[in-house]
């Protein structure tokens, strides 16, 4: 078994018993599939998200929507696939009329998915997009306009934070910043 098919056992195995997930308010407000995450499982970069949208929410995969076709893009500029790296996001499900994500659900999905995500990929280093995903690796609140580009460790893991794709196509003045920062993520997994 190769390390990529060991890990991806772990993963089943953890998300298993989540597939009808109750743990928190978003299991009971109308969310259609648990949005785990996708990718490598043995990925060098790991990529965090805020919460499932409504596309992420019906096909069970992240970031597919217009959001997830920029991040792709991005990516591909240097040379990279999603599927070349993991992604997920701070909450596995879609909070209703996608607002944010209260720290309640936060904390129960990072304590239960997010963090045991991490330990069974171990990778490289970690982008999280968007603020909440920040706060939820590290329980502070943060501007990303002024602390993007800034490392921090998580689990002796760097991590760096950038704005949310979505934030992106409302503001294409801000893209150059985001392709910079996605491109330090790459350089700090070691994938360019």
């Amino acid at each position: 078994m190769t390390t990529k098919q060991h890990k991806q056992q772990l993963l089943n195995t953890l998300y298993e018993p989540y597939q009808k997930c109750l743990e928190c308010p978003l299991g009971f407000l109308g969310r259609t599939t648990i949005v785990f995450g996708a990718g490598d499982p043995d990925a060098s970069l790991m990529i965090i998200g805020e919460a499932p949208g409504k596309t992420e929410d019906l096909t069970g995969l992240p970031f597919v929507g217009q959001s997830g076709q920029l991040l792709a893009k991005v990516l591909f500029q240097f040379g990279i696939e999603k599927k070349d790296v993991f992604i997920t996001s701070a909450v596995k499900c879609r909070p209703p009329l996608n607002r944010t994500p209260t720290k309640q659900e936060t904390s129960i999905c990072k304590n239960i998915l997010l963090y045991n995500q991490i330990a069974i990929i171990q990778p490289l280093a970690i982008c999280t997009l968007g603020s909440i995903a920040w706060q939820t690796l590290f329980g502070e609140n943060i501007k990303i306009s002024t602390n993007r580009n800034i490392i921090k460790f998580f689990q002796n893991i760097p991590v760096i934070a950038t704005y949310h794709p979505a934030y992106m196509l409302r503001n294409r003045k801000k893209l150059p910043d985001f392709i910079n920062d996605i491109k330090k993520a790459l350089e700090l997994s070691k994938m360019i």
